[in-house]
């Protein structure tokens, strides 16, 4: 249950860290001064997380990272907490701040052409010709996604580079990279132009951003996030539609749940009824670890 004495951000920056793991020790100690749980991960690329804890204590530590030269104009997307969205804090160095595993990129001089919130809204009002790449898993898209959607179906963000035959037809037509907050689309949209996809842009700041300033307007559901509330509007929205489908009866749904039936387990939509109808093969999905 949302809880609006709690804030959960979601931010990440690329930029050179000369030593990951002493920020490691750095920022384990200030969030746990101020209490903060959640995910972040470091590397010699940048920092990416998302954290959650009390209003107060959430804007200290904003307040604090922005200090960091490296960190003074990073962007932090925010959202009401529940106070239980992650268990713990833990941060890890790794050799990607999100995996892609396609090689080094120069994202300031080779990402995509930056989209805001604005533009995009325009041109559907415009009615332009262009389609939106969704570069979110598939779980993520069932739940919510922009009109004119392409889903290349990844399991993984690392497999895109496996999908890019499937995607050749898109290499001449006005295409808009999505991701949930932006940190995907820099990297991936670096390895669409040099595939050789001519009009590529990518939304400035993400879904999040675009659906704080346009909220249920063309993008149709919710916001699959990874901590424990799995799903977000961002901002509370008078009816709301639901477009997510229980995989088993196709009812309207924005439920999760984690299906132990295959290898690796995987997310899926399912309403409550079925849920207890196949709990045997099922469990309450939870954040990803």
């Amino acid at each position: 249950m949302l809880n609006t004495d709690y804030t959960v951000i979601l931010f990440y920056k690329f930029i050179d860290i000369a030593d990951p793991e002493s920020l490691k020790i750095e920022q384990k100690k200030l969030g746990g001064s101020l209490n903060l749980k959640g995910r972040m991960i470091i590397a010699k690329e940048g920092i990416n997380a998302t954290l959650e804890g009390k209003n107060s204590d959430v804007e200290q530590y904003m307040e604090t990272l922005k200090q960091d030269p490296r960190f003074a104009d990073i962007l932090f997307k925010e959202s009401v907490g529940t106070g239980s969205a992650f268990t713990k804090l833990k941060i890890k160095v790794r050799p990607e701040i999100v995996t892609l595993g396609a090689g080094d990129f120069d994202i300031k001089n080779e990402t995509a052409i930056e989209l805001p919130a604005e533009d995009l809204e325009k041109m559907y009002q415009n009615g332009e010709d262009f389609v939106v790449l969704d570069l979110r898993n598939d779980y993520e898209i069932a739940s919510g996604y922009f009109e004119k959607t392409i889903d290349p179906g990844l399991q993984n963000f690392r497999d895109l580079p496996q999908k890019l035959k499937e995607l050749e037809n898109l290499k001449d037509k006005k295409v808009v990279a999505v991701c949930t907050g932006g940190i995907r689309c820099e990297k991936a949209t670096c390895l669409l132009k040099k595939e050789g996809f001519s009009n590529l842009y990518q939304l400035k700041d993400g879904i999040h951003t675009y659906m704080k300033k346009y909220p249920a307007s063309n993008f149709k559901g919710t916001l699959f996030v990874f901590d424990n509330r799995m799903v977000t509007p961002v901002v509370p929205t008078e009816n709301r539609p639901i477009v997510g489908e229980c995989l088993y009866c196709q009812v309207a749904t924005e439920d999760y749940a984690n299906d132990d039936s295959v290898s690796p387990s995987r997310k899926i939509l399912c309403c409550q009824n079925c849920f207890e109808l196949h709990k045997d093969r099922l469990r309450e999905a939870v954040a990803i670890k």
